[in-house]
């Protein structure tokens, strides 16, 4: 079992039903699952950045990654209907919580000039999401390997309720908020 799965079960839901008051375990906001996109405008022109895109992407996730397409034409982007511009993966479960422990004890810390991630970036119902700006703080990819630096969003979705159980449960796992 994930070791951020376990520090959830036996310490944070215990915690989170003293500060909220709930009656049952049920009642307590989990990790549903953690989304990973990249959006690639440039695979337009450059079908070879996509597929390192996806390649980057399953590398970090340790799940194949999957190719979007557009869903309407543009035509100032010169992009087409059903046209690959982008890539993503959902991690449920282990992997998730997997996932989020590397990501906040391994990649985030890499970040220059790190001083936590912001608190307002909640949409409202306790989900979290998180624009990285360069894929090249996880350890698992090959600067020497990449051909062009990308960013990656991360969407932390939960079952809370409200932003305030949504920012309890991230910050009980450890999630490094600014102060």
């Amino acid at each position: 079992m994930a070791r951020l799965k376990e520090l959830f079960e036996k310490e944070l839901v215990p915690q989170l039903m003293k500060d909220f008051g709930y009656k049952s375990v049920m009642q307590v906001p989990r990790l549903d699952k953690v989304v990973l996109n990249i959006g690639m405008g440039e695979a337009i022109q450059n079908p070879k950045l996509l597929e390192s895109a996806v390649e980057e992407l399953t590398r970090i996730s340790g799940q194949k990654a999957v190719i979007t397409r557009a869903r309407k034409s543009v035509a100032a982007f010169k992009l087409r209907e059903d046209m690959a511009i982008g890539c993503r993966v959902t991690l449920r479960r282990d992997r998730a919580y997997e996932f989020l422990d590397r990501l906040m004890n391994v990649a985030l810390p890499r970040v220059r000039d790190f001083k936590g991630v912001s608190p307002k970036a909640f949409d409202g119902r306790g989900n979290y999401t998180l624009g990285i700006r360069e894929q090249i703080i996880f350890p698992e990819i090959d600067l020497d390997k990449i051909p062009k630096v990308s960013g990656l969003n991360v969407s932390i979705v939960t079952t809370a309720g409200c932003d305030e159980e949504g920012r309890a449960l991230l910050s009980g796992l450890g999630m490094p908020f600014r102060k």
